[in-house]
This record gives C-alpha cells, sequence and structure tokens, in this order.
C-alpha cells in the first residue's frame, strides 16, 4: 500500500484522481474533519480493507464546514464508496443526505455516509457501537443497565443517550454543567420510558446538573457511569466525578481512549469498579461503518491491532 499524503483538502477532494496518482490502492474512502489530522481512523480501516481483500484504501480529508455540502456531492462523481463525518460536520451533514437511517434521525447526526447509486445514505455508527463496547468491556447489555452520562448536554453524551435509550435501558440520568441541555435532552428522550415496568425508588429517567449533591443521591441507583465529557485527555483537567462517590458494584466508562488510563479510570479501579477507556468505542464504530459501506462482516481483529498499534 502506498501513501502519498497523510492528509487531504477540498482542492484535492475536487481533482481526485490528479490528486492521488500515485495511490495504491485507489483512496476511496476517508473522513471529513476540521480538524482532522488526528483522526486515528485511517490506521484502523486500511488493515481492515487489506484483509477483507477489499481494493481500496481510507485517508484523511480537512473540510471545513463551508465546504461540507459541496465536498459531499464530490463523493457521487469521483468514484467513492463513502466517508466517516467527525467534529464539526455531524449534525451538520443531516440535510445533504437522500436518506438517513433511523438511528441517525433520533441522534440528529451522521457520522457515516454510504454512497449508493447516486444517493448518499447517512448512518450513526456512535450510539451502536457504544453499545457493542459497553457489552465487551462488562458482559452486559443498555437494557438492564441504570445509566448516568456525564455531559450529556454534547455531542457524544447525547449519542450515547439515545442509544440507551433506543435500547430501552432500565434508567437513565443525565448529567450536565448546563442543566436546561439536560433537561431539554430529557424531555425528548420522556417517550422511550413511557412502558410499563416496576416501580423502583427512583425516576426512571433524570436530568441533574453536575453537583456533587445531586449526584451523590444517585449513586446507589446507577450501575454504569459514562464520561461524555472531554476531561481527562490532560492530566490537568479537573475530575469529571468526584472519586469518593464511585462504589464497588458500579462500571466506569471513559470515553476518552489517550491517555489509556485516565484518571477518572484510576479511581475507578481503586475504588474496587471495573472500568474501560473509549477505545472499544472507536473500534466498533469503525466496524460498523466497515459493514454500512460492504454490507459484509468487518475484520474486527485486523481493525482492532491496527488501533492498537497506532496507539502504541
Amino acid at each position: 500500500m502506498s501513501t502519498a499524503n497523510d492528509l487531504y483538502n477540498f482542492d484535492d477532494l475536487c481533482s481526485w484522481p490528479q490528486s492521488t496518482s500515485d495511490l495504491q490502492p485507489p483512496a476511496r474512502l476517508s473522513v471529513f474533519g476540521d480538524p482532522v489530522a488526528h483522526s486515528l481512523s485511517p490506521q484502523m480501516h486500511n488493515p481492515g480493507l487489506n484483509e477483507a481483500g477489499i481494493d481500496a484504501q481510507y485517508v484523511r480529508l480537512h473540510i471545513q464546514p463551508d465546504q461540507l455540502k459541496d465536498a459531499l456531492l464530490q463523493l457521487k462523481t469521483q468514484n467513492f464508496i463513502g466517508t466517516n463525518l467527525t467534529i464539526p460536520h455531524k449534525a451538520a451533514a443531516i440535510e445533504f443526505m437522500d436518506d438517513i437511517d433511523e438511528t441517525a434521525r433520533h441522534i440528529g447526526a451522521v457520522n457515516t455516509v454510504l454512497v449508493d447509486d447516486e444517493q448518499l445514505i447517512g448512518f450513526n455508527s456512535d450510539g451502536p457501537g457504544f453499545a457493542l463496547a459497553i457489552r465487551e468491556e462488562f458482559s452486559v447489555d443498555l437494557h438492564d443497565l441504570r445509566i448516568m452520562i456525564l455531559g450529556a448536554g454534547g455531542g457524544a453524551g447525547r449519542a450515547v443517550a439515545v442509544q440507551a435509550a433506543m435500547d430501552r435501558c432500565e434508567r437513565l440520568v443525565l448529567v450536565n454543567r448546563t442543566a436546561d441541555k439536560a433537561e431539554a435532552l430529557a424531555a425528548e428522550l420522556a417517550p422511550f420510558f413511557k412502558e410499563d415496568r416496576v416501580a423502583g425508588p427512583m425516576e426512571r429517567l433524570e436530568a441533574i446538573s453536575m453537583d456533587e449533591g445531586a449526584l451523590t443521591t444517585q449513586m446507589d441507583h446507577v450501575d454504569l457511569i459514562i464520561n461524555a465529557t472531554s476531561l481527562g485527555m490532560k492530566r490537568t483537567d479537573p475530575e469529571p466525578l468526584p472519586a469518593p462517590l464511585i462504589q464497588p458494584h458500579h462500571f466506569v466508562y471513559d470515553m476518552v481512549y489517550s491517555p489509556a488510563r485516565t484518571h477518572l479510570i484510576a479511581q475507578a479501579e481503586n475504588a474496587g469498579a471495573r472500568a474501560a477507556n473509549g477505545l472499544s468505542m472507536l473500534l466498533h464504530q469503525g466496524v460498523l461503518s466497515f459493514e454500512f459501506w460492504f454490507n459484509r462482516k468487518a475484520p474486527l481483529e485486523a481493525m482492532r491491532k491496527g488501533l492498537t498499534e497506532a496507539l502504541s
């Protein structure tokens, strides 16, 4: 496999055959982002494509917000199979799709685009990838869990909240510094929690502020704690959750995967809780994207190996 460039841009996309004439196999998949140079998606997808014997490779494309519509249209004319979308394009892309799946519609964002007979079909693998990651890490399904999401007002938090609601989790607590955002999301998700279940001591769906007192009240009534904030990427970041609140029965999933052992994960392990970072979610998002594009089982272990090697 030859890679001429680590990063391409919109002008390159507009003259794709010339821009990538020295690539073998041809670049027919990508990730759009602004910024995008940090993305590990090529290191995950290219080993998978190679393992599957698919004559294509995956590259990064730096696409600015005002270029998104035209860049997506270029996919139709430049022989692309599809693309992934990352910040800041996921929500904006919906209006440019010819069709979207149910998960993308509920989440309100697209992170995977399939070019299908001149049509752009939008999918979202964020929520489903998260559900698969939780099953892999903790051997349990969202349906059976009481879940708390820290940072539910952001894009990542929203995606996992919608997935938890769609999977009819046992209980969902949305936590955000701006309580209004959590309350608005709770109102949107309320229809998923209307079916009959045995009443417990707490409401099945709650929105609270990121206040220690409010959090303390919830800790006996949640199983899975998710950090959907960016806190933990830097060693100087404050704790997303006060360490004394973590109990041995908790599962803790930190969506941050670099560093691999964040302060939150260390605190959870010290408390006797099981914990995992977000690398498994990144992997399963990619696996699902592969399956959307090719309608076949993805080579998960080859993709896992590519990611692991990229981070090491």
